[in-house]
């Protein structure tokens, strides 16, 4: 059977955080100083992405050395602009004669109208970088941090009845093999714990949870409010596992399955829900084993991420509500 595992079980990527706490934004960078296989999964309508299209198998980049998860919609992709500058001062990346370019791969999700209009620019971008390559084998925080720290769940009624959720990641061992998930939750619908019941999503203001098919006719009225109904979770999954980029990209495939699993409903139009993997080859494992137990961690790292947050900009978290 598996356990749990850490940051210090994979000391060849390094993560970190950076955080506007008065904006409501962040971006959490994701590093592999030797390089790693990187695929990527993008469902749902609306989706906001960097250098996807370099990850499928039939290109010619197969090692990246580094994914970035952001918030500010679009706008947010330019932290990876400064996580890309940092990797390149240190002479990390694709080299070609003089010329060094680092490998940098991202996806935003929106929460331009929580805290304020604002986003994670390059210089958050640069700093979290530099963070990471010198935090490799640290754990991460959780909750409203990074790319989590102005996301939300629990879209589908009237804006007043989202609920704040955040950034969230689990680690699973197995052997030699070793899985860490990460996530920022940011859905249009609502999350489920493992025993079936809503942890977060649409709340009716007396601390209940509300179905949200149920609240699905509320959503007029929320569009005709002018209500945010734009979301995303994003996800990225560092293994030890010696995968191709074809295998790889099944584990994100397959991973989309805890986002399945733990919200209700998913990769909706209003979702650019993306599962980004990492691999660096320290660790021999059925390809179907990494996408088992990454699809175990994330579940887990999407409970965690919405249980780890806290109120803020006046949404109450799951932590603080007041069932009756």
């Amino acid at each position: 059977m598996f356990t749990e595992a850490s940051y210090a079980d994979i000391p060849e990527f390094g993560a970190a955080h950076a955080t506007d706490e008065r904006a409501g934004t962040g971006c959490t960078v994701f590093v592999a100083p030797e390089g790693a296989i990187g695929a990527v999964d993008v469902r749902g309508g609306g989706p906001a992405t960097r250098e996807t299209d370099l990850l499928r198998p039939e290109n010619m980049v197969q090692s990246i050395q580094a994914v970035v998860l952001s918030g500010g919609s679009a706008f947010g992709l330019e932290a990876a602009c400064g996580a890309m500058e940092a990797l390149a001062a240190e002479g990390l990346g694709f080299k070609l004669a003089t010329a060094c370019v680092p490998i940098v791969c991202g996806a935003s999700l929106f929460d331009l109208l929580v805290g304020g209009s604002a986003w994670p620019d390059k210089e958050m971008g640069r700093r979290a970088a530099v963070d990471a390559l010198a935090s490799r084998g640290a754990d991460l925080a959780m909750g409203n941090v990074g790319a989590g720290t102005g996301a939300t769940v629990g879209k589908m009624g009237l804006p007043q009845q989202a609920m704040k959720a955040g950034f969230g990641w689990m680690g699973l061992r197995l052997g030699e093999l070793v899985v860490v998930a990460n996530v920022a939750v940011n859905a249009l619908g609502n999350v489920m714990g493992p025993d079936g019941a809503w942890i977060a999503g649409v709340q009716d203001g007396q601390g209940n949870i509300m179905d949200p098919y149920a609240a699905a006719m509320s959503a007029q009225a929320a569009a005709a409010a002018g209500g945010p109904v734009t979301s995303t979770t994003l996800g990225c999954v560092l293994t030890n596992a010696e995968l191709t980029q074809a295998q790889a990209t099944k584990v994100s495939q397959i991973t989309q399955d805890a986002y399945a699993r733990a919200i209700k409903p998913v990769h909706t139009l209003s979702d650019g829900d993306t599962v980004f993997t990492m691999a660096s080859g320290k660790a021999k494992a059925a390809p179907d084993l990494v996408a088992m137990l990454a699809t175990e961690a994330m579940q887990g790292a999407i409970v965690r991420a919405v249980m780890s947050a806290q109120s803020a900009y006046g949404l109450v978290a799951a932590c603080d509500l007041v069932r009756s």
